[in-house]
């Protein structure tokens, strides 16, 4: 038990990390009335923390090369924890903003790429894969049920409390901070590009910001934006100046090569087919998970009409069976590879969201959304246990929080694809199935489908058919109609999850052409099989872990040639 200690520790900074996100989501209500404000201001908050964080991680990967992983981790556990003391007690939205946006994000930039690996310096071979697939578990648990300890913490105690707890996890962390391994260097410390890390987090902070904001913006046409390009929402033009500042950044990292100074990032390290295929599922695996944990809820308390803790325990199935399938997972990629783990995984993925596409009824059918949230969570589970380690087992030793910091830019920028990609779809298939509905009702009159065309014109919310009704009644529509914009209403909303779940089956089938790389079981990383080298290499020559199965020994063996007669 005792070799397992790290992994408690590091376990849970990454559950944490995970819950402090998922807590926030269904705390909205709440602070909007505890600090007196609208609820885009607290989506701002939310989106600012996610900004820091994306920015900040390659960043934060890096400093953890020049000043050792393990120092890097426990000062962003030290940050961390002040941030969430802050927020606890929080009397203006501004320090809300400060102590959780800002000092959190900076907080979990450092620690996140630190403890991927700080994993892999601690366990080796099998036990590696083990690890990995328990921290992916609590990754996965941490979303799950972070609406249901949030959403019975908010509705019976208070939001304040969490944070709390979250400070008294943090000094726990730190507490047991022996239980981690301190590791010499290896190698000589790189240095800090500056220009670089400024380029990256500009680049990664502007086309989060744009993604993210599109479903208050609009991607093209303007729906509720600060201001219009051309009459355009500036949408595009954020994430275009973002990507252009991306291109600055590669050409000012392969000069920097050139000339024999330390990138902020090595290039070369996106040529490894085995790291490139392991980074994409990745963001696959965030953008469908995130995608659909956006819907779910929706459909839950906004048509079911549940709260956030009802919401939690029809959520809690996930939970359970992705931690189960994240241990299970680890020895199974052992026997059959991890292409193949991804790709069963792939498959229970599609199943689930089938099975949740019958579910999404007028009437919640318990029995089979518990199904189909298992199933769920075995499909992520199965990944979770796979791509960490495959990741962190394609890098060498010294490169080992840059490739952190790559694998956690990928999981923040597929969050934020799914929350912004599936949040609009879910409201375009919602406007163009409302209008559909409201144009075919033969008991609304012409004036109503006008003042309805209207009424979309300026935008459109999911929200409770009661709104819908209420809204229907202010603008005196007699009884009949009311009740018939009120019907159309709930079956666009239906139609509308459907779409935004049915699009996640098609990024999951999608995903299958990025798993082409990933290691089979005669070439898995960290499974028993070889590992990369811990010596210096440069960009030019990466180290393909799957290169040779013959284990070190066969392969260094040296052969003595019989002596000559008559030599001494």
């Amino acid at each position: 038990m005792s070799r397992w200690r790290a992994l408690i520790v590091l376990g849970a900074a990454q559950f944490l990390m995970v819950l402090d996100t998922a807590v926030m989501n269904v705390s909205i209500s709440r602070l909007v009335d505890d600090f007196d404000t609208e609820v885009t201001a607290i989506q701002a908050v939310i989106t600012l923390y996610a900004l820091v964080m994306a920015a900040f991680m390659i960043i934060g990967g890096r400093i953890g090369d020049i000043l050792g992983r393990r120092r890097v981790f426990l000062t962003g556990m030290a940050v961390y924890g002040v941030g969430s003391a802050l927020t606890a007690v929080s009397p203006t939205l501004w320090v809300l903003a400060l102590g959780w946006s800002v000092v959190e994000g900076l907080g979990a930039a450092l620690v996140l790429p630190s403890m991927a690996a700080l994993v892999a310096e601690s366990y080796r071979g099998r036990e590696r894969a083990v690890a990995y697939g328990v921290i992916g578990g609590l990754a996965g648990a941490g979303i799950a049920v972070g609406p249901l300890l949030g959403g019975w913490v908010t509705t019976y105690l208070t939001w304040r409390l969490v944070f709390a707890g979250e400070v008294v996890v943090v000094l726990g962390v730190l507490l047991f901070r022996r239980a981690i391994p301190q590791r010499p260097a290896a190698g000589r410390t790189p240095g800090l590009d500056v220009v670089g890390a400024v380029l990256s987090a500009a680049g990664l902070g502007l086309g989060v910001l744009g993604v993210l904001q599109s479903t208050i913006w609009g991607w093209v046409k303007p729906r509720d934006p600060p201001f219009t390009v051309f009459g355009f929402a500036p949408t595009l033009f954020v994430v275009a100046a973002g990507i252009a500042l991306l291109c600055l950044f590669r050409t000012w990292e392969r000069r920097r090569e050139e000339r024999g100074d330390d990138p902020l990032v090595h290039l070369a390290l996106l040529g490894r087919p085995v790291l490139r295929s392991g980074l994409l599922t990745l963001l696959s695996q965030n953008l469908i998970l995130l995608g659909l944990f956006f819907t779910i809820p929706l459909y839950l308390q906004v048509v079911q009409g549940l709260d956030a803790f009802q919401t939690g325990l029809r959520l809690l199935p996930v939970s359970v069976t992705m931690l189960v399938a994240s241990l299970g997972g680890a020895r199974l990629g052992r026997r059959a590879g991890p292409r193949r783990v991804v790709r069963v995984a792939l498959v229970l993925l599609v199943a689930a969201i089938v099975w949740l596409l019958a579910t999404i009824e007028p009437v919640l059918d318990n029995g089979q959304f518990f199904g189909a949230m298992a199933l769920l969570g075995l499909g992520m589970g199965m990944l979770a246990s796979q791509l960490g380690n495959v990741v962190q087992s394609s890098a060498q030793e010294q490169e080992r929080s840059e490739v952190g910091g790559l694998q956690f830019t990928a999981q923040n920028l597929g969050s934020a694809l799914g929350t912004a990609l599936i949040g609009s779809i879910l409201i375009g298939a919602l406007v163009q199935a409302f209008t559909t509905q409201v144009e075919r009702d033969p008991r609304l009159s012409e004036k109503a489908r006008q003042e309805t065309s209207v009424a979309l014109e300026s935008g459109v919310g999911f929200v409770p058919t009661d709104q819908v009704r209420s809204a229907a009644v202010r603008a005196g529509l007699p009884p009949h109609e009311v009740d018939a914009l009120t019907d159309s209403y709930a079956a666009a909303q239906l139609n509308g999850l459907k779409a935004a779940v049915l699009a996640t089956g098609g990024i999951t089938l999608a995903s299958f052409l990025v798993t082409r790389a990933l290691p089979t079981a005669s070439s898995t990383p960290g499974a028993g099989g070889p590992t990369p080298p811990t010596g210096p290499a440069g960009p030019e020559e990466p180290v393909n872990p799957s290169r040779s199965s013959a284990p070190p020994k066969q392969r260094t063996r040296r052969v003595r040639r019989p002596r000559r007669p008559g030599r001494t």
